[in-house]
Parts: structure tokens; sequence; C-alpha cells
């Protein structure tokens, strides 16, 4: 019998088997062209060919006969180790660059493994390539056909040159074969999901739709602001010309860098034969405000270019084209969270990389690039580097607030501690004209950090305004403030005890009562300081970093339609922010602010101010990852799982997802115990779920207001979830400072 990769069943209940070369050899030509555009093609089609030479052994042709029902006439041997075969093949044939690809060969089902055993676990390459070949030999004495086994395909040169670089370019590698795998698989299965990809539009349409879009919207430029905005979107369209590379985009929050940043990657992608655009942005709650924009200006064009791609999607978003999308992105524009960018791109399960050839000779911009963990700015940077330097990638630094991230910062003996990305070209014109021009508040700042107010106090004044928002640092101070606030007069509530559902509707609450100039007083935690467009007449912002006041700023007065500036008000709470970087960064800032002679907002202060704030960051690298990836990656030994397993941009450690009873959440809930966790239902979930750190969820477990069902961590009680402040707005939090919003 022919050796099988695949076997599937016919509605007649004939079978029609994948003919193992067949599957090698497809899979290998499509590996090779998507890692031609890196130039790393025939490496990547040496991997496909070899990537599942272990399955000509006899065993596992037993194995896929039982198992498919071929041959219900076998006894089916257990799951047999197939992957391995392959790398000991490529390590024996061709000696260190054959190493190399033995861990793409031999991680294409588990994941790129460690060459050391690690603590991450899982089977050492070192000690697979050593045990294992037997497997090698049970698929060679199957007599593979010569063209598999040896190939004529001469290894190209790496375009990297440092041994450093070598773990981002195998794990790019990585993702182009099992990509391939995934693909060829797909269209043999015939299950419907191969006629679901591609199709899309191409750049220029998409260049032609947002020009028509941005011509109806500027043909309303009423308003000062709307006008700045024109002129900013035209700098970004005349900058694109210039050849990629890195990019920053420095402009006053509204003064619509989101769309300015969209046309430029438009007109740049279009010049210089760019695939696809990816919008990288920090949090889940505000990407689909930026997915919804983006939706609006492609609205005539089928089939909908743009996929959202984060754990916070409403389920009735994602389409089965959409869905399959997310899984490599091959759509023209992709919508994502820092979270999922940076993680993958530091990842090592083929599901998650799947998607990374895909990010090369493209756009990506980073919105609100202030906000990249300091605490993981080396790996980060690094990635970025590696982006521009080798695959082809523009990056766009996008904020208001520029962080120093071309500085390459060093310890008191000169030794690096994190590489600098170089100098960005600047997009915008003059960023220190457009801030002046673009100020529509006036900042009123305590006399000195000791300078303290009371929460009853801060209350009395907000009280005093008829429509106005309050930003705070921790969400018992939210709690707390909105308590002392008058009720009836529509004070609301923000934080991340509220489920996303339930935050998206008080949001949508605030605009409406905005819109028709009602009494609203609001208090929220920074989560409304990234993206969300709100615009109050007064803001008052508890003491944070520099950035993060500037965000504040940036939700009063944003349309300048006020007869005079918006006021910001800054105040010391009762406390100073927990330890940690958002202690750091308000220190930073008090020390800026302290010295400075002029606008304190104006854009040559955040220079200095992200200098204090880097320089008491105590590592670029807290896990170490780049120690697990470049050590000794000259002696081609990485420790790829372990890398992957310390790489989280949020820590989770101890943290447990609550599935909450807010709105339609009982009713989800209800069903999830009926029918389990099918991916529809689950997607809906999400949005009702609030993190709960260990210490929490355990005391509320054994009070009997959580239990499991299955895998899953539920509310039970009906009085644990508060309509307006969430879940346990009664227990103290002691989060990571970081992490309160």
């Amino acid at each position: 019998m022919t050796a099988a990769a695949h076997v599937r069943q016919l509605a007649s209940g004939d079978f029609v088997v994948h003919a193992l070369a067949d599957h090698l050899l497809s899979v290998a030509r499509l590996a090779g062209e998507f890692a031609g555009i890196f130039d790393a093609g025939s490496w990547a089609e040496l991997a496909g060919i070899w990537h599942d030479l272990g399955k000509y052994q006899a065993t596992f042709q037993k194995y896929i006969a039982s198992a498919s029902g071929l041959d219900r006439h076998i006894e089916a041997p257990g799951r047999v180790k197939h992957a391995i075969a392959g790398a000991i093949h490529a390590a024996a044939a061709r000696g260190s660059h054959g190493q190399l690809l033995a861990y793409l060969i031999a991680g294409h089902h588990a994941g790129l493994p460690d060459w050391h055993p690690g603590e991450a676990g899982g089977a050492a390459l070192s000690q697979e390539l050593r045990d294992e070949r037997s497997t090698l030999a049970q698929a060679i004495a199957a007599g593979p056909p010569p063209g598999i086994l040896a190939p004529a395909i001469t290894l190209t040169r790496p375009g990297i040159h440092r041994a450093e670089d070598l773990h981002f370019w195998l794990r790019m590698l990585f993702s182009c074969l099992v990509d391939a795998d995934f693909l060829d698989t797909e269209e043999f299965m015939a299950d419907g999901r191969a006629e679901l990809r591609g199709a899309y539009p191409e750049v220029p349409a998409l260049g032609a739709a947002f020009s028509r879009h941005m011509a109806s919207q500027f043909a309303l430029a009423d308003t000062p602001v709307k006008r700045l905005r024109g002129e900013i979107l035209a700098s970004c369209l005349e900058r694109a010309a210039l050849p990629p590379g890195l990019f920053s985009l420095t402009v006053p929050t509204g003064g619509g860098k989101t769309l300015a940043s969209l046309g430029f990657a438009l007109q740049h992608a279009q010049r210089h034969g760019l695939r696809r655009i990816i919008y990288v942005i920090p949090y889940t709650s505000i990407i689909e405000q930026t997915a919804d924009v983006f939706r609006g200006v492609f609205a005539d064009l089928q089939p909908m270019p743009v996929i959202e791609h984060h754990s916070n999607l409403e389920a009735a978003k994602e389409t089965a084209r959409s869905r399959t999308a997310c899984e490599n992105w091959d759509a023209p524009i992709v919508v994502t969270t820092n979270v999922q960018f940076f993680e993958s791109l530091y990842a090592a399960r083929p599901s998650r990389c799947r998607k990374l050839h895909n990010i090369a000779n493209s756009v990506v911009i980073l919105d609100e690039a202030q906000l990249l963990p300091p605490e993981h700015l080396a790996p980060i940077l690094d990635a970025l580097r590696q982006l521009t330097e080798h695959y082809r990638v523009s990056v766009v630094l996008s904020t208001a607030t520029q962080p120093e991230l071309h500085k390459t910062r060093s310890d008191a003996f000169g030794r690096v501690q994190l590489q600098g990305l170089g100098a960005a070209r600047e997009l915008a014109p003059d960023p220190a004209r457009l801030y002046q021009q673009l100020q529509r508040v006036r900042l009123t700042l305590p006399e000195s950090p000791q300078q303290r107010c009371s929460w009853p106090d801060i209350a009395a004044e907000l009280a005093e305004h008829e429509r106005v928002l309050c930003i705070v640092n921790r969400r018992d101070d939210a709690a707390l403030l909105w308590s002392l606030l008058p009720q009836r007069e529509g004070a609301l509530h923000l934080s991340a005890r509220m489920c996303g559902a339930h935050r998206a509707e008080v949001i949508a609450t605030i605009r409406r009562r905005l819109a028709a100039k009602e009494p609203l007083r609001v208090v929220s935690t920074q989560l409304v300081e990234a993206g969300v467009d709100l615009d109050f007449p007064v803001v008052y912002r508890a003491m944070a970093g520099l950035d993060s006041i500037a965000q504040a700023a940036g939700r009063c007065n944003r349309e300048g339609r006020l007869p005079q500036q918006g006021r910001v008000v800054v105040f010391n709470p009762p406390k100073p922010s927990p330890s940690g970087l958002l202690l750091k960064a308000e220190q930073a800032a008090e020390v800026v602010l302290a010295t400075s002679s002029c606008e304190s907002l104006a854009p040559q202060h955040f220079a200095a101010y992200f200098d204090h704030f880097y320089s008491g960051v105590n590592s670029y690298d807290k896990e170490r990852v780049l120690d697990l990836l470049q050590k000794d990656a000259a002696r081609g030994q990485i420790q790829f799982r372990s890398a992957a397993q310390s790489f989280r941009l949020i820590a989770d450690e101890g943290q447990c997802q609550v599935l909450v009873s807010w709105g339609e959440g009982r009713e989800l809930i209800e069903l999830l115990k009926q029918i389990g966790p099918k991916r529809e239902l689950m997607r809906k979930l999400q949005r009702h779920t609030v993190s709960l750190y260990e210490y929490q969820w355990k005391r509320l477990l054994a009070s009997g207001d959580l239990a499991w069902h299955q895998d899953f961590l539920m509310q039970t009680s009906d009085t644990l979830y508060d309509p307006v402040l969430g879940l346990l707005p009664e227990i103290p939090d002691y989060a990571p400072a970081s992490l309160v919003l």
C-alpha cells in the first residue's frame, strides 16, 4: 500500500489516502514559498520534505490505517512517534545546519523544544536526537523515495549575521513549516475550511476605499481640530514614500492618530509592495473600538478585510472566515493586542507560531507605544529590531507621549542593559507645534507631593461639576470614591472588577449622556485612558506617570468644542501608588513636573520623564528570556520552550477567570452546564469574566459564593456581583501595581 500521511472517509463510505510523498513535497513547496519572503526558502523546503519522514515507519502506517478505519482488522498500536525521525535524519545528513532544522521538524506537532532539559518540561532535543534513532531506522527500512531521503536542495546563506538572531529566524522558519503543514492537510481533508481562505481585496483597493472615506469625513472639516487632523493625515501620506523601517507618529491625543496611521500604512504598503497592516493595541477594552472604525472605512468591500484577534471578541462579530483567518493572519488588516502579538513572537506552540511568517513584509502599528511593559522591553525591542532589519517590516510607534525606545541604556559599568531601536523617522508635521495647536486644556497641579487630598474632599469637588471624569490608580479607590458621590445625579463607575460586557454598556451610556449634555460624574481606573474616545469638560486625575496624565487630558475637551479650554486637575490621593511600576512612574512625573518651566505636557518633557522612569526599572528582561534564547545560540543550543513559558507580558500566576452572572451571563452559564464549552458559547462567556487572584477566589470558593463546574469557576451567589461596581467591591485588592486597571 502507498504510504499514507492522512486518510479521509467519503460520505459513500469509501476512503481516500493522502500519499505521504505527495504531502511532503506539497508542504515543502508551500513552506519554501512562505520563507522565500525573507530569503530562506531552501531551509523551509528541506524542513518540509523531512517533517513527516517518520510516518514511513510500518508501525505508523498500521496506526493510521486502524485509527482512520481504513483497515479495521489491524490491531491498533498506540500513538507512534514520528516527528523525531526527520529531525535525526536532518542532523545526520546536514550536520550543524541539519541540527537547526531538527528544532523545526521535531517540534512541528509538540512545539519548538529546548536543547537541554529545562523547567518547561517536554523532551529535550539533545536527548531525543541521541535516544530515538530507531524511529529513523524503521522509517528508512520502509524505503522512502530517494528524492525524499536525499533531495537536491542547496541551503542558502541565512540573511541574519548574529548568532543572537538565530532563535527568531528559526521561529519564523517554524511558522512557515507548520502553516504549510496545516494548510496542505486542510486542503486534503476537504472540510470546507480551505474555501474560506484568501480572496480578500488587494492593498490598492483598500487604499481607494480609505481615500473615499476620508474625503467624506473632511468634507465636514468645520473645526480647527478637524482641519489639523487633515494636515496630520496629509503629512503621513506624503512620508509613506520613505523606505521601509522604523517610524514614529507623535500626535497629541485627539489628533486623529488612528486613521492617520492607517492612511500611512496603506500608502506605504502600496508603494513598497507590503502585504498587510497589523494594528497592535495594548488593551482588549479598546481594541473593538479601533476595529469598528476600520470596518466603517471598508464597509463596502467584501469579504471584510479587517479581522480582530484577541480573547474578548464578541461572538456576533466572528464569522467562519474571520475565525479561519485568525489562525494564520492571512487577512489584509489584523487588529490585535500587545499580548497576542509579542507573546506569539516568543511562542513555541505550532498554533501560536503559525501566523508569524505573515508578519514579514507588513506594516506594524504599535498604538500607545508608551504602554509597552518596561520589564519586558529588552525582548520586545529585540523582536522589533529583527522585524525591521531582516523581515521587511515597517514599524510605526504611534502615541501622544513617545517613550525613549531609540536609546540604548547601560549600567554603571558600561554594560548594555537595553539595546535601543535607533532613530525613528517622524510622520507628523512638527509635534511641538501640534501640541500648541491642539492644546485644549489647562492643567492644575498639586503644590507638592506632600499636599494630599482626602476622598471625601475629592468627591465634594466632583459634585460641583455637572459633567466630570475622575481617573484613579486602584480599583478600591474607584469603588470608594464612587460611593461618596451623589448617586441620584448619574454617577457611574468603571474598573476591571466589571466584566467586559458590563464595561462596554457603561461606556455606551457615558457617550449617550455626554451627547445629550445630561448630568454625569464618572469614576474610573486608567482603563479609559488609552483609546477610549470620551470628551468631558472637566477631568480629575490622581497623580500618576506623565504619560497617564497626558492620556487623561486627552479625555477633556477632546473635540475642542468648548468656548474656553477644558480643565484638568491633578491631585495627590490619600496614599501614594502601590510599590512597583506605578509608584516609579508617579515619582518620575513628580521630578519632571517640579523642574518644568513651561507647559507640563509639552513634548520635550517626555524624554526626561521616560529617562527617569526607565532608569528606575530593575530589569528590562525580568524573566531572562533573551539569555535562554541567545546565550548558547552560537553552538545551536536554544531553550525555546522555556523561553516561551517565561515570556508573559501580563503575569497570570495564581489568577483565575471567573464566569459572572451579569446581564445574560446567568443564562450563558446555565447553557454551559447543559451543553458544555462550545466555541460560540465560550466567545460570549469571555465577555462575562473577571480575573481574581488566588487568595480571592479560594476564599469565595470556601464560602460557597463560587463553584467549579468541570474546568470553569463560576459565580453561584446572587449578591457577589454588584450591578455598578462589579465583582467583589468589598474585598481589597493586592494586585501587582502594573496590573491595577
